[in-house]
């Protein structure tokens, strides 16, 4: 299983061993740590714990000899100090209450409380009665003995509670040394044994190293022995190769000196197809001309059109005085008629019958006028007549100048088509010029194959060089799956 494995994978597993072996020692090293780090802080509790009931007593025993000094010689500075000693005591009994966890502690501590009370409350009634004067009473409490045998239990308790505390602290001191002789004990096995691994693991894998390195320079030698060997027969293929190159060469020249004449047909053929744009230009401008004669002619139409219209309102204008002469001529008649029914009845008194032909002359004046207006107007039509008629004229002979420009144009492309003709030619020589250049290339062809038959020795070459370098490869793959 071992073998199989890449070398990346076997380095990784043999220094993953001390790794792991490190990681358990340095786990279990720092487990004794956070033990031993309890373990100081218990030793340190109890030591405070022995410090503050050792200030306890102390400050009980100061309570005893202040209250003692003042009931002798009522000492203000005495009371002072008492009541300080008394805040003390009161202060460190509940530190001390709170620091203890033992339950045979706490149980003891709770005593000394309730026995320090007692005192300070014995203490305190001799220093009240001084105060009120009855110091010779307060003497007489004390000399009773009270007070000692109180201070005496409190004494013992306070003696009981040092020794468990000393008992205490040499169990924790004892658990202490015995952590940092583990952890001492831990880290020299633990170096020991990953350096020695290690040191194994290393000389192991050089050796299986230096095996597969070997066997794969073994084979990389044979298999470049064999590719010197075809490289050499590569050498002769290529040297009748060269020889079949040089005759191509001359051909190619040939068949370069048929392109250069090809090159000059094709030139005269761009000659005669630039003479065949500058006639289509020409073309083009002919049938601009054409286009502006046609907008001209249309322009002349257009006018045309305006002089009907006009003449089609002139038309209409007489209409309507011929109407109005219509009218005349039958008020005339029958004025005329009045005329002659009025002289058949007045006689003498005629007279009225003068009005009647003055209005039949004025009747006659009108229908003078109309007709000379009439005649106006047929002049005005015949005038538009006569300017249609010119405008036709014009019309006619822009056609026929649009005709000539025509016919410029249609010379103008039978040029074009005989440049095409040209071109044609042209390019019948160039097809002449393309023939031999297929010559050409058919000698090129022979050269070929003359080099095809070296390239298939070549070729047989690489087959060889190709066994050679897949020798090569799988050596290579060897390397690289060990690697």
């Amino acid at each position: 299983m071992l073998e199989n494995m890449k070398l990346k994978n076997r380095i990784l597993l043999g220094y993953s061993i001390p790794i792991a072996i490190s990681s358990l020692v340095t786990g279990i090293i720092i487990w004794n740590v956070n033990a031993a780090q309890k373990q100081f802080k218990e030793v340190e509790k109890l030591t405070k714990i022995e410090v503050k009931t050792q200030e306890t007593a102390y400050h009980l025993s100061q309570i005893e000899k202040t209250s003692l000094d003042y009931v002798i010689v009522k000492n203000a500075a005495a009371k002072d100090k008492y009541d300080k000693m008394v805040e003390k005591f009161n202060t460190e009994i509940t530190e001390l209450e709170e620091l203890v966890s033992d339950a045979e502690q706490k149980d003891l501590f709770l005593q000394i409380d309730d026995q320090g009370n007692k005192v300070i409350d014995y203490t305190t009634n001799l220093m009240n009665l001084v105060d009120r004067g009855q110091a010779d009473q307060a003497q007489e409490i004390w000399n009773r003995g009270e007070g000692r045998t109180m201070e005496a239990e409190l004494e013992k308790l306070l003696e009981e509670a040092t020794a468990i505390e000393i008992e205490l602290l040499k169990e924790s001191e004892e658990k202490e040394k015995q952590i940092l002789t583990t952890l001492f004990w831990l880290s020299l096995f633990g170096s020991l044994l990953a350096s020695g691994i290690s040191v194994a693991i290393a000389f192991f894998l050089a050796d299986t190293i230096t095996k597969t390195i070997d066997q794969s320079i073994t084979k990389l030698t044979t298999s470049s022995a064999q590719i010197a060997t075809t490289t050499a027969q590569q050498e002769r293929s290529m040297t009748e190769q060269a020889t079949s190159v040089n005759e191509t060469t001359t051909t190619i020249e040939e068949l370069g000196a048929t392109s250069r004449q090809t090159a000059e047909q094709a030139m005269s053929s761009t000659n005669g197809a630039q003479q065949a744009i500058d006639l289509t230009e020409k073309g083009n401008q002919a049938v601009s001309q054409t286009m502006s004669g046609i907008n001209e002619l249309q322009d002349q139409v257009s006018a045309i059109a305006d002089q009907i219209m006009r003449l089609s309102e002139q038309t209409g204008q007489i209409g309507m005085v011929s109407d109005l002469v219509a009218d005349v001529s039958n008020q005339t008649n029958m004025l005329a008629l009045n005329a002659a029914v009025e002289a058949a009845r007045a006689g003498e008194q005629g007279k009225g019958f003068t009005v009647v032909a003055g209005e039949i002359r004025k009747l006659a004046d009108q229908s003078k006028k109309s007709a000379e207006k009439i005649n106006t107007l047929v002049g005005d039509i015949q005038a538009s007549i006569n300017s249609t008629v010119m405008v036709t004229d014009q019309g006619q002979k822009t056609a026929i100048q649009g005709l000539k420009l025509a016919e410029e144009t249609s010379y103008s492309f039978n040029s074009i088509a005989e440049s095409v003709n040209n071109v044609f030619l042209n390019s019948q020589q160039i097809t002449m010029s393309a023939k031999q250049q297929a010559v050409a290339v058919q000698q090129v062809v022979s050269a070929m194959n003359a080099i095809n038959l070296g390239a298939q020795e070549t070729v047989s070459g690489i087959s060889q060089i190709k066994a050679a370098t897949g020798d090569l490869n799988k050596t290579a793959e060897t390397l690289k799956a060990t690697v």
